[in-house]
């Protein structure tokens, strides 16, 4: 398993490409990371690194937090969040990680909290159609009709679709096309939505499943390449024209001008 990053959701907006695409991007910006702890297989029976993320005022943080800080020799972060992780020595407490481990990779995965809804009926929470709006349907279009049975079994299973609380969950959308990675602002620019409500954390680690599909900067690159050799086929037919037309001209001069 990869090193994850923590971003926060600043919203979302349009990119408009050479190649004449405009896709929808939601905009991360990215927190710097600090490697807080090294955990070793020996400890706990697998590797992982601790990792701390974003500012916290000492007055904020608990006395057993302070301490765990003051033994580690490290700041105290927002945020703590642990990566299994294979190649767990190769990090050292202290180091820094930034945006540039997902300079390279093409596709994401990302969780976040998705936006609370509150109490929602089956209709907004499940996608029932309701009932008929006709004659003989009385205060029930929207209910979302039987939910049980009779006497045998008697009650109504768990699991049941009917009205509640909606949202406010950890959700995680995979395989989100990274568009562009911004190094000086420590911004990442994502495919699509992603779920949560503006200034939200949102997780990002690289994609688990593999896609065959062509990125956005792939498909400029075809582009620029493409539209190069038209360039350059252009020229070649122009320097055709030319010699061809360069001796017919010479045999359209009369013998004095020559002269």
């Amino acid at each position: 398993m990869s090193i994850g990053l923590i971003g926060k959701k600043l919203g979302m907006t349009q990119r408009f490409f050479e190649n004449g695409e405009s896709l929808p991007v939601t905009i991360l910006k990215i927190e710097k990371a600090k490697v807080i702890d090294v955990i070793n297989k020996e400890k706990r029976g697998y590797s992982a690194i601790l990792v701390g993320y974003g500012h916290i005022k000492n007055s904020k943080i608990t006395k057993q937090m302070k301490g765990f800080y003051s033994k580690k020799s490290q700041e105290p972060k927002k945020l703590l969040k642990e990566f299994k992780s294979t190649n767990a020595q190769d990090y050292k407490p202290g180091t820094e990680i930034n945006l540039e481990v997902l300079k390279d990779k093409k596709y994401v995965d990302v969780r976040a909290k998705t936006i609370g809804k509150g109490f929602a009926g089956s209709m907004k929470r499940h996608n029932f159609s309701g009932m008929r709006a006709s004659h003989g349907v009385s205060i029930s279009h929207r209910a979302h009709g039987s939910t049980g049975q009779c006497q045998d079994p008697g009650k109504v299973f768990k699991g049941k679709k009917m009205a509640g609380h909606m949202g406010a969950k950890y959700r995680t959308t995979l395989g989100l096309e990274v568009v562009e990675a911004d190094l000086e602002n420590n911004l990442l620019y994502l495919k699509g939505a992603v779920p949560g409500s503006k200034n939200t954390y949102v997780e990002i680690k690289e994609a688990v499943k593999n896609k065959n599909k062509s990125t956005i900067n792939e498909r400029v690159e075809k582009y620029k390449v493409s539209l190069a050799e038209m360039k350059s086929v252009k020229k070649e037919k122009k320097k055709k024209i030319k010699e061809e037309e360069a001796p017919k001209a010479e045999k359209s001069t009369p013998a004095d001008v020559k002269k």
